[in-house]
This record gives structure tokens, sequence and C-alpha cells, in this order.
């Protein structure tokens, strides 16, 4: 039986290329086109616009299992037009699927790989089996579990482009057994090799040198590793199991790793893409986490020591060149080692600076104060709670005992509640560009809800994450903009006022927030929208019904792509100055320094350049627009609290900002919304402070004048100027938003 594959005709996209105008943001196509343009050899130059969009769709769409084995041909017709209609949905920029499926979707490295397509992952740390999943140590039985395992998923996930949420509660902890051994870690290099001087340098040894010293001897183990992304997760799996002899079979206490065979810095990366680090990375790692362990023997690891590793597996990846590395360690609430880790500014600098850091409650949980003080501090730590997360779906749908009931972490932006080893799937609606662009929201957040379900239909590496994905069929169609959306229907912002009350457990005084009705009504349909197309896709494909649907993602990057506000947060002004950093080699540089955009040399990094953008928010000049920089404390969290209550039955990513007249209202607000809000974070509004600050806010005037200083359309000069774009490739310098990082 024959597979069918569904193609978008070329006749048709010139027709919508025709009629309908993608929905740049002033930073939009530039955003596009170092970040989602993939390279196409063929042709000599990087994708456009309708070619990814196009890639993305086709990619998607064929993983509806019904094209297997000679489908009927309605099957053909029924895809196809929904092919045409998010072909159209996308290319205009009414909604998009998420970056990471922007990037890899439709390549030969997603169709061998499904794990790619998911933005995010949560793993516990604990010991665990690898099951039959595609990296097995040939130390161990599919049944064994192994210290190393949580700590090859983190570094295997990262490696593929995704962020990892791990979970360092002192339940996991205490589940590691005893450190036994202290390893003797030696890494050899052959001298052919063009890292051996800068490995040599690291601590790493010559290879032959070393055969001579040890001719005849036995007493160590010996790895080659293979130069692939595999390879180097086993490598750092070996050593970890080394140090337990429940894994060290073999009871020998010497490692060998021979890293002749990994490619060298700047060689280019085939499948995923990007350029290779060279081995060094891989080799400070090694040496560190080696000295953590055996730094533990006749004791035990810590949670300290866990965050330590998994941030060291995270900046080894940052290294990496495309792929960058997004984690959240969650901790303990009562931790205090943990909650203080990022004192030591030596290792925050050195590696802890990996990930950001929460701590899990419950509502039950009356501490607050002590977080409060961290936040206030150092932006950290923020909470999950885990409670809220297993029982609740929509807080206005009840309490429902366990509906969600594996839960033990969340993704690194937070607006994902997930089980061990489960992954965030995410697609992303712009409601206001959808609606002007004449698209009926039940319709667009239908095609939304089938494209995510699809992904969970996807080849998964790993079994931990295929026996709860087809379990959970977890989905997350999120909004963004969606400041602008209300402000442009409601004409005013969601949270209409405040009213005096009390709290009823607490009997403390609050402030309650007051929502528009047409604001409700507005979310809830789009929220019953997307239930009742899992409900029919789900039924057709007779597969589970989605465990959750709905979620609001932070959106850094693809909220640029559209000019929209970053999820649900305010626009950061309605006027600013947007810095973007590029590598000081990158081809966009010429056609935005021809088109008049302010440029410097970047002053925290060598080689980089530091471009300036003047952008206008939506609405900035309505009487009732509000920006992180004017509002209040309260109406964020209230906002939060709307979106958690009536449209996400997952979580809602917020990073909450906050004047320093504010700091003292942190520990009441927390209280407040205890039984409301899953998980958040806050930080400072930093306003135009910091040198080269990514966002500074800006008065109109200045921004006319910066604008009128801009002469040439981006797009039309890089053409113009790339003709002939041989050996032409674009990276990606995304920055970090609103204190999380996001993935591509």
């Amino acid at each position: 039986m024959k597979n069918t594959s569904i193609t978008l005709d070329q006749g048709y996209i010139d027709q919508v290329k025709q009629t309908v105008t993608p929905h740049w943001g002033e930073l939009g196509w530039v955003t596009y086109k170092r970040t989602y343009a993939r390279w196409l050899p063929e042709k000599n130059r990087s994708e456009n616009w309708d070619e990814t969009v196009k890639r993305v769709i086709e990619g998607n769409i064929n993983l509806d299992p019904r094209l297997k084995d000679s489908p009927a041909n309605e099957v053909v017709d029924e895809l196809t037009d929904e092919a045409k209609s998010l072909f159209k949905l996308v290319y205009g920029l009414g909604a998009t699927p998420s970056g990471r499926n922007l990037w890899v979707s439709g390549t030969d490295y997603q169709k061998r790989n499904g794990d790619s397509l998911n933005n995010c992952w949560f793993i516990a740390i604990r010991p665990q089996k690898y099951g039959d999943s595609h990296i097995v140590p040939d130390y161990l039985g599919q049944t064994q579990e192994a210290v190393s395992m949580p700590f090859s998923f983190l570094f295997d996930q990262l490696m593929k482009g995704g962020g990892v949420g791990f979970s360092v509660v002192q339940d996991n902890i205490q589940k590691i057994p005893t450190v036994d051994n202290k390893i003797d870690l030696t890494i050899v290099i052959d001298k052919k090799s063009a890292s051996y001087a800068d490995s040599v340098k690291l601590g790493a040894t010559d290879k032959d040198e070393w055969a001579k010293q040890n001719d005849g001897k036995s007493d160590y183990v010996y790895y080659n590793l293979p130069d692939t992304r595999e390879g180097w997760v086993l490598a750092n799996a070996r050593l970890v199991d080394m140090h337990f002899n429940q894994t060290n079979a073999e009871n020998k206490t010497k490692l060998v790793l021979n890293i002749s065979r990994i490619r060298p810095y700047g060689a280019k990366i085939h499948g995923f893409g990007g350029t290779a680090s060279g081995p060094m990375p891989l080799v400070e790692m090694l040496f560190d986490i080696n000295n953590i362990i055996n730094n533990r023997v006749g004791g035990n690891l810590t949670s300290v020591d866990c965050t330590d590793i998994c941030n060291l597996i995270g900046k080894t990846v940052v290294a990496g060149n495309v792929r960058r590395s997004a984690e959240l360690a969650l901790g303990t609430s009562t931790d205090q080692d943990f909650i203080t880790m990022k004192q030591d500014k030596d290792k925050l600098y050195h590696h802890r600076w990996a990930s950001n850091n929460s701590v899990a409650i419950d509502s039950n949980f009356d501490e607050y104060e002590p977080i409060a003080n961290g936040i206030r501090e150092n932006g950290e730590p923020g909470i999950v709670n885990l409670d809220l997360s297993r029982n609740y779906g929509r807080i206005i749908d009840g309490y429902q005992k366990d509906i969600d009931g594996d839960v033990e972490g969340t993704n690194p932006c937070g607006e994902i509640s997930l089980a061990n080893g489960e992954p965030c799937n995410l697609f992303e609606v712009f409601p206001y560009i959808a609606e002007q662009q004449g698209w009926k929201l039940k319709d667009v957040f239908r095609l939304a809800t089938r494209y995510a379900k699809r992904v969970t239909f996807s080849d998964y590496d790993w079994e931990i994450s295929r026996n709860i994905i087809y379990k959970n069929r977890r989905i997350g169609v999120s909004m963004s903009g969606i400041q602008d959306w209300l402000l442009n229907d409601l004409g005013h912002r969601v949270v209409t006022g405040f009213e005096d009350s009390t709290d009823e457990e607490t009997g403390a005084k609050i402030k309650k927030p007051i929502y528009d009705p047409q604001g409700i009504k507005m979310v809830t349909e789009a929220y019953q929208a997307v239930i009742d197309a899992d409900k029919e896709y789900s039924k057709t494909l007779n597969c589970n019904e989605s465990i959750k649907h709905t979620t609001v993602k932070p959106s850094g990057t693809v909220a640029k792509l559209a000019g929209a506000s970053e999820g649900m947060h305010f626009h950061y002004a309605g006027y600013l100055i947007q810095r973007i950093r590029f590598q000081a080699s990158d081809p966009l540089l010429k056609a935005l320094d021809a088109c008049g955009y302010y440029s410097e040399p970047d002053i925290y990094s060598p080689n980089t350049t530091c471009v300036e953008f003047p952008l206008r928010a939506a609405h900035a000049d309505s009487k009732n627009f509000a920006s992180a920089g004017t509002v209040s404390i309260e109406e964020q969290f209230a906002t939060q609290a709307f979106l958690q209550t009536y449209w996400s039955d997952n979580a809602v990513s917020c990073t909450v900002t906050f004047q320093s007249n504010e700091g003292d209202k942190i520990t009441p607000l927390f209280e407040q919304y205890r039984h409301v809000i899953k998980s958040t974070s806050l930080l400072p509004y930093y306003g135009g402070s910091l040198k080269q600050a990514p966002k500074e806010p800006i008065d109109k005037v200045k921004y006319e004048e910066r604008k009128a200083e801009i002469t040439g359309d981006v797009a039309q000069v890089f053409a113009e100027q790339n003709d002939d774009q041989k050996d032409l490739e674009l990276v990606d310098q995304t920055d970090c938003e609103s204190g999380a990082c996001p993935v591509k």
C-alpha cells in the first residue's frame, strides 16, 4: 500500500500572493529572514516567505495518519482544501505555527525526527529507564534505571533546538543513589584534528602519547565519540553512570574519551542546519560535570549539583551556533540552597545563567515573602502551582480532580504544564490581524487546532515521550497580540476597574478586578471553537481527545513577524527603539545600512553589531493604550488571571514588569491569585536605563525622526545586493524576550 502526499499547487500559491499581503511588522521581514528562511542550495539563496509557508504547511498536513495506505479521494480532497486555507492564513500572518515549525516543518530532518517540531520539553531529574529510545547506552538494558537518563534526555532535546524544563524537587533528588566512584577522566585527540590545539588548552591529551603510556593496560573504559549528536549524549551518559556501581558493571574508574572524529569549529551541520562549535565546549563540560560528581563520592548529589549539570549542558549547547538553550529549573519552595544558588556570581557568570529558576508550590502555600524578596533582588524565583495544573483546566470550569494528574512541571516559559517526558506543542493565532484580513475566528481556531493535533502523530525518539504524547495528545493553541485585539474590539482594556473586596479565606482586603463582559464572551467563544474542533478531529482520527488545548505563550520572536504585542503582554512602550544583535558577518547588515538603519558595535560581545529599529505599537495614540511601563502591577496580574480563567486550560506565560515602588505589592498579589494563576514570573521594568538595552522607550517625535532616516525597503535592497547569493547563509541572532528564552 502506498502513502499519499499532499502538495500545494503553485498556481494557487501565485493567486494568494496576488490577493493577500503579509501583515509584516516593522521588524517582521528582517526577523523572518534571519531566523526562519532556510538555505536552498539548489537555488543558491535562502527561502522567500511563500516558500517557507509552503514547506511548513505541506510538512504538517502530511502528518495526518489517514494519508497512509492509499486513502480515499475524499480524504485527499479534504486535506488539500485544508492545506490551501492554512497557506492563505499563515502567508497573511493572521496566524502562524510555532517558530520551531517555521524552521523545521517539511524538511528531511523533520521527516526523520518528529521531536524537532515541539518547542519545549519537561523531564524529572531522577533515575529512569531509557526504554526502547533511540539513545540507549550499550552497557544498559532497556529496563535498567540510570542516573544519566534525564540528563541524556535534556542534552538530546536541547541539541535538537528545543527548550527543557526540569525538576530538581527534593522528592526527585532523594531518589538518586549515593555516589560510589571517583572517576579519572581522560579526553584524547589526534594531532591531525583541526581542534587539537584548542582542545589541549582545555585539558585534552595527545591520543598517541596517551596510547604509548597505556600500551597493554586494560583498566579503563575507552569510547570513540562518533561525529553525531548521539555521540555527545552517550559520552556524558557514560561519564555520569560510571560514578554509580549499579550502572558500572565493568567496575572500572578510568574513562577515556576520544574526540578526534568531531567536526571542527565552523563546519556545517547538515539536517538541522547551522555550523559546528567543535569539540571544545564538550571538553570543558565533561571535565566540569566530572568534578561536580567526584566531589560527592560517598555522599549524594544535591538539587544544586543537578541544576549545575543541566546548566553546563545548556551552556555547551548554546555554543553550537543555530541551537539555543532554554531551561527552567523547578525546585522545592523550602530549598534555600536552590533558591539562592545564583547569588554565587562566579558560577552565575560561568553557567548558572543557563536556566530560569522557579519553585513548585501548592494552593495552600503561604510563604510568599521570601520568594518576593528574591524577585525584588534579582527577578527570581518564579512560581509554578502544580496543584492548580493537576486539578484545573480553565479556572471557570472548576475543580476537576486529577484532570491532568501526571503533571510534574512546566516548559521553560511556563505556559504548558507537563508530565515527565512530555513536550509543548504550539500554534499561535493573531486574532486582531485575522479579523482585519476577513477571517472568521472560529475558522482560524479550527485550523490551528487541527494543525497542532497532527504534530502529535509524528515519530518521536524517546519511549517516555511517545507514551505520554499518545495518551494526552496535548496541544497548545495560543493567542498573541491579545492587547491589540481587546483594545480594538472593545475600545478599551479588558480590566475596566477594581472594586474593594475581602479574601474569603484570609480576610485580607483586596482589589477585585472588573472584567468587560464582552471580553469574556470573546475569549470564551474562541475557547469553545478549539474544543469543538478537537472533538471533531479526534473522532475522525480515532484518537484520544486532547487532555488540554489552549494557552498563552510569550511569543518573543514570532510576534515580531506580524508586529503584534507579545502573548498577553502589553507593548513595552507606545514608541520604542528595538535593538537586535547580528554577527558582524551577517549579510543583512549591508542592506540595513543602505536603508538608513543606525548600527554600532555591540558593547557586550565581540564581532557583533547592534542595530536599532524604531517601532510604533498598534493603537499607540489611543487614550486607552497602556504599555509595560505604565500599566500597574495589579492590572497585569488581573489580566493574567482573566486569561487563565476564561481562555487557557493549560497555563498562561506572563512576566509581570513592576516599578521600583511596586515591589511591596508582590506578596499580597501572589496570595490574592493563589487559586487562579498556575505559573508566573516577575522582572523590574528597566525602561531605557541599560546601555544598548533590547528595548528603549522613546517619544513620538523621536520615533518620527528616526523613521524618516529610513529610506529604503530592506527586502528589496537585500534582493538587489544578493543577486548571486552563492555561499550566503543567514544566522539566527534572536534575543531573549520578557525574561525568558524563546526557542525557534
